[in-house]
C-alpha cells in the first residue's frame, strides 16, 4: 500500500487504512471462575446446591428465549449444514436487508461446537455442608448460536453466543464495512468491489 501511494500519489483521491477483520471475545468475568459461579447461584439466586441440572436449566432458559426471539421477529433459525459456506448462504438475505434499508438480526445458525463450561462433581468424602459440590472448568460440545446482524454503523457482523455457562461470546466485524458506512454517512462518493473501495 505504501509503495502504491508513493508511485501513484498524484492519481489517488484518498488512501485509507483499516482492519480487514476484527474479532472480539467477550465473557462475563464474574461467571468465569467456579467460586464466582457458586456465589452467584447460592448468594444471589438462593439456589442451595449447584448441580448439573441447575446449570442445564440456565441453558434451557436461554435456548427457549432464542427460539422465542426468532419466532416473534420472523427470523429464520436452523442448524448449520456441513460443507455449506455460511457467507454464501447469507449473501442473498443480507442483500435483501440492504435493499429494504433494514437493520438488526436477520438469521440465526445453531452449531454444535467445543466451548468452555463447568462440570459438577460430588465430593468423595462427606463435608459439613450437605449442599457442597465441586465445580470445575472444562471443555465440552454443546450448542452455540450465530446471530447474523446488519448494524447501521458497523455494517454486517456476526455474534456467536455459547448456550452454556459462562456464555462466552465472539463478535466478527469487518473494518471495510465500517468504512463503507462512514463514507455513506458523510456523502462521499465511492465504488466498492469485494473488499476494495475506490473514489469515483
Amino acid at each position: 500500500m505504501e509503495l502504491l501511494n508513493k508511485l501513484f500519489a498524484r492519481m489517488l483521491v484518498f488512501v485509507y487504512h483499516c482492519f480487514d477483520r476484527v474479532v472480539i471475545n467477550g465473557y462475563l468475568s464474574m461467571l468465569s471462575r467456579p467460586e464466582n459461579v457458586v456465589y452467584f447461584f447460592r448468594q444471589v439466586l438462593g439456589v442451595p446446591s449447584v448441580t448439573q441440572e441447575v446449570l442445564r436449566q440456565r441453558t434451557n432458559d436461554y435456548q427457549t428465549w432464542v427460539e422465542a426471539f426468532a419466532l416473534n421477529h420472523g427470523i429464520p433459525i436452523q442448524w448449520a449444514e456441513k460443507k455449506v459456506r455460511k457467507d454464501d448462504q447469507m449473501a442473498p438475505l443480507l442483500k435483501r436487508m440492504e435493499r429494504q434499508n433494514r437493520y438488526g438480526v436477520y438469521f440465526i445458525y445453531k452449531s454444535m461446537e467445543q466451548g468452555s463450561t463447568f462440570r459438577c462433581q460430588i465430593p468423595k468424602f462427606p463435608t459439613k455442608d450437605p449442599n457442597y459440590t465441586l465445580l470445575r472448568k472444562t471443555r465440552s460440545r454443546f450448542t452455540h448460536y450465530y446471530f447474523y446482524i446488519r448494524d447501521p454503523k458497523l455494517g454486517p457482523m456476526i455474534l456467536r453466543i455459547a448456550s452454556f455457562l459462562p456464555f462466552q461470546t465472539t463478535y466478527w466485524m469487518n473494518g471495510h464495512s465500517f468504512l463503507e458506512a462512514e463514507l455513506n454517512r458523510t456523502g462521499i462518493c465511492f465504488r466498492k468491489k469485494g473488499q476494495c473501495l475506490s473514489g469515483r
